[in-house]
């Protein structure tokens, strides 16, 4: 091989001995391979085994055998990857190996290398092991370290925990919940503040489970807290079963749609209806909470309901505004002329729900209407003459704030509101 390809192999092997992922091991192995393969063959990966019998290879002349095209050599070369443990995932990857005697050899180191590891060492070897897991033959490595860890100290899974490699973390912590090594408070606090969503629902669901029916405050109070909508939503569940159904109200209200849902059946099952409590909320003018509308739009019904929603989208916080809207969405309460200001709405979070209740009607204006409007006029052109008067901008919005200038775009879509008018007029 050429001292170039030896210099590239070499850079390889540093940048991956560096702390990369575990997908870089299977690039290096690859790589490796396709050196040797069509790079100069001079001298040979493995010539140090019969070289010099009995000598320990560098980390580039080990990583050279291990990942030759020849099946021999990366055999010979195996029982000397147990005396170099920063290239232990290259064993792993052998145990996956298409030659049937360098699998079974890897296999066997594997199995007794495993309990001898350092948390570190660990951690490093398992983000391997699980992505080699979905490869052809490497299941036969996934059990034996799940096999490891059902045993393993406290310490080194809790260490494997924290691990980088997010599929490291997914089976660390469904063995520790196996294994009930946590308390249910500590179950609950994981749930509460891990950026895994796999992981923030099996903690949640373990800690409720290991509780039982003695769910106390040191499980609920993390799940309720929780910025995650799953996470809160497994604590309201749980408040029934610790006869605090009643504590799911301020829940109906909750921005996530699942809170909303779970805290309507938890109060359901103690027979309270939450339909009067939303209507009550969406009429409580300067206090309606934030989500109360949509949560009615939910459950409401349209004929009751809708003229309450109505009366909401001139709300002064742009968040109830958004809610009705998207309240007369789901009570099928949508109507074109009433709702198409919106779109011109201070708030984008008004406009998003506006464009996406009115998206059933965009088939209902020609292809070619836009030519209604001159594209090259100017953003400060007035208004056609059949336009209709909502298209200009009003001088307030509700609460008193001055309004911003119409988008020409909203101009457009107002226009066009008021052609269709016209014309189902004329059809008529």
């Amino acid at each position: 091989m050429s001292s170039s390809a030896y210099e590239d192999v070499a850079d390889h092997l540093s940048r991956v001995l560096k702390g990369a992922d575990a997908g870089a091991w299977t690039d290096l192995d690859g790589h490796v391979r396709g050196v040797i393969r069509w790079g100069d063959h001079v001298p040979a990966p493995g010539a140090w085994l019969s070289a010099a019998p009995g000598r320990r290879p560098t980390d580039l002349e080990l990583t050279l055998a291990l990942c030759g095209p020849d099946g021999r050599t990366r055999e010979a070369a195996l029982p000397y990857v147990t005396h170099t443990p920063a290239l232990l995932p290259l064993l792993v990857i052998r145990c996956a190996d298409w030659a049937g005697p360098v699998r079974e050899r890897a296999r066997e180191l594997l199995r007794a290398e495993l309990p001898g590891l350092s948390p570190e060492e660990l951690a490093a070897v398992a983000a391997v092991v699980l992505r080699e897991a979905r490869r052809l033959r490497g299941e036969p490595a996934y059990d034996l370290l799940t096999a490891r860890l059902s045993e393993a100290p406290t310490a080194d899974v809790l260490y494997l925990c924290a691990a980088e490699d997010r599929a490291a973390r997914r089976l660390a912590h469904r063995v520790t919940v196996d294994r009930a090594l946590l308390s249910p408070a500590r179950l609950a606090v994981i749930a509460a503040t891990d950026p895994d969503v796999v992981v923030q629902d099996l903690c949640a669901d373990a800690a409720i489970a290991a509780a039982g029916d003695t769910v106390d405050e040191t499980v609920l109070a993390p799940l309720l807290g929780s910025r995650t909508g799953r996470v809160r939503a497994a604590g309201v569940t749980a408040l029934r079963r610790t006869g605090r159904a009643a504590e799911a109200e301020p829940f109906l209200y909750d921005r996530s749609a699942l809170v909303r849902a779970c805290a309507r059946w938890t109060l359901r099952q103690t027979g309270t209806d939450p339909l009067p409590l939303y209507r009550a909320a969406c009429a409580a003018g300067d206090r309606t909470p934030d989500f109360a509308a949509v949560g009615l739009g939910e459950c409401g019904d349209r004929a009751t309901d809708a003229p309450a929603l109505w009366a909401l989208i001139a709300h002064e916080r742009p968040r109830v505004r958004a809610g009705a809207v998207a309240g007369l969405r789901l009570l099928d309460a949508v109507r074109l002329q009433r709702l198409a200001p919106l779109l011109d709405d201070s708030s984008p979070r008004v406009v998003r729900e506006a464009a996406k209740a009115l998206a059933p009607w965009a088939d209902h204006f020609p292809a070619d209407a836009l030519s209604l409007v001159r594209d090259d006029a100017p953003d400060d052109a007035p208004a056609d003459a059949g336009a209709d008067a909502v298209a200009d901008a009003p001088d307030r919005a509700p609460g008193g704030v001055t309004a911003p200038e119409p988008r020409p775009w909203t101009l457009r879509v107002l226009r066009l509101v008021r052609w269709g008018n016209r014309s189902r007029s004329a059809s008529t």
